[in-house]
């Protein structure tokens, strides 16, 4: 049994249902191949976090311990490019719409 980072606890606390349902209001994985908004959402979050500076930042620090990425809850690769087109490309109000939810159920 593997067992959770503190990262993946901490955002195991959003209500995961309420997350998809503003991903599908504003189609926010309608074009992606396998970078979703959810792997957006822990990457940014990581960010705040861990007090990152840039894109590139994040990146060396995701990559520094890749074994546990998957434990973190990332489901696909997060590389700087991905990360600064899906942060241009992505509605934001699918993240502003999940926050003033309250993680309603």
């Amino acid at each position: 049994m593997a067992t959770q980072t503190v990262f993946a606890q901490v955002v195991g606390l959003g209500h995961r249902e309420t997350f998809r349902r503003c991903v599908q209001r504003y189609h926010g994985d309608a074009a992606t191949k396998g970078f979703g908004c959810h792997d957006q959402w822990l990457a940014m979050a990581f960010a705040q976090l861990t007090f990152r500076e840039s894109l590139r930042d994040l990146e060396s620090s995701l990559h520094a311990r890749t074994e546990l990425l998957y434990q973190m809850g990332f489901r696909s690769d997060v590389r700087r490019s991905t990360l600064a087109e899906a942060n241009e490309l992505r509605d934001w109000r699918i993240y502003a719409d999940w926050a003033q939810s309250g993680q309603r159920q």
